[in-house]
């Protein structure tokens, strides 16, 4: 592990990092989900557009595959994108932990170790400017950092070998993004860890406790075509309202 030597004697700063490198194979579709076509937009701008509304994001960094070929029509067609504020790297890994980790990698020196990483899922198009600021004002003091995420409110199932049983949804949450902890300790976190699918599993496993703060369903995560049109749903009303 390299040592963290970086310092910074003003106050932490808020990096967004999107991993942007899957395939979305679940979708069925000719494309990443990510670059998917919804109401018009590709579906990767939306969470663009609202990190780029968030005065506390200093810069948005999206973490693309090395053999990423939709990025330059991407690009074409949000010919005003602030590529200043916005950066893509093509440092794609196999999975997300590894993506994350190359793109924490590339940004040592850009970013202190108290300095905030926000991680959100480049699906998850229904992320607005309100849960982002909700998040940081929420974990900004906090030692550890948290993620927004939802409380279950179905019963919940377990199938197994035995049968079918009913399990306690007391206490129990669905993971959102983004997930916000500091550079020096998610870094740390994801080196030390193995097999996570999220950043907040590798916090944990370091014994630390992540914030919970309540997100929306509006941030579900696009994984097969159902959820398009549910945040379709949601972007709609956005409109009509």
């Amino acid at each position: 592990m390299t040592t963290l030597t970086n310092t910074s004697a003003i106050a932490p700063r808020f990096f967004a990092l999107i991993p942007a490198a899957g395939v979305g194979s679940r979708m069925g579709a000719a494309c990443p989900k990510q670059y998917l076509e919804l109401l018009g937009k590709p579906v990767l701008r939306y969470a663009l557009e609202a990190f780029g509304e968030c005065s506390e994001i200093e810069r948005i960094y999206v973490l693309i595959s090395h053999e990423d070929e939709w990025l330059d029509a991407f690009l074409a067609s949000w010919p005003d994108l602030d590529t200043g504020r916005v950066r893509f790297l093509r440092c794609g890994g196999v999975t997300r932990r590894e993506t994350v980790l190359n793109g924490l990698h590339v940004l040592f020196r850009e970013c202190a170790p108290d300095d905030w990483i926000l991680v959100h899922d480049a699906a998850r198009p229904g992320l607005t400017p309100e849960l982002i600021q909700r998040l940081i004002h929420a974990v900004a003091d906090d030692k550890t950092g948290g993620l927004l995420a939802l409380p279950v409110v179905d019963t919940v199932k377990r199938q197994g070998n035995n049968g079918l049983e009913t399990v306690s949804r007391d206490g129990l949450w669905l993971a959102q993004t983004p997930q916000m902890f500091r550079y020096a300790i998610l870094r740390e976190a994801l080196e030390k860890s193995g097999n996570v699918t999220d950043e907040a599993g590798a916090v944990e496993a370091m014994s630390l406790t992540p914030h919970l703060v309540e997100g929306h369903l509006r941030n579900t995560k696009i994984t097969r075509p159902a959820d398009l049109a549910l945040v379709e749903l949601f972007l709609k009303a956005d409109r009509d309202f």
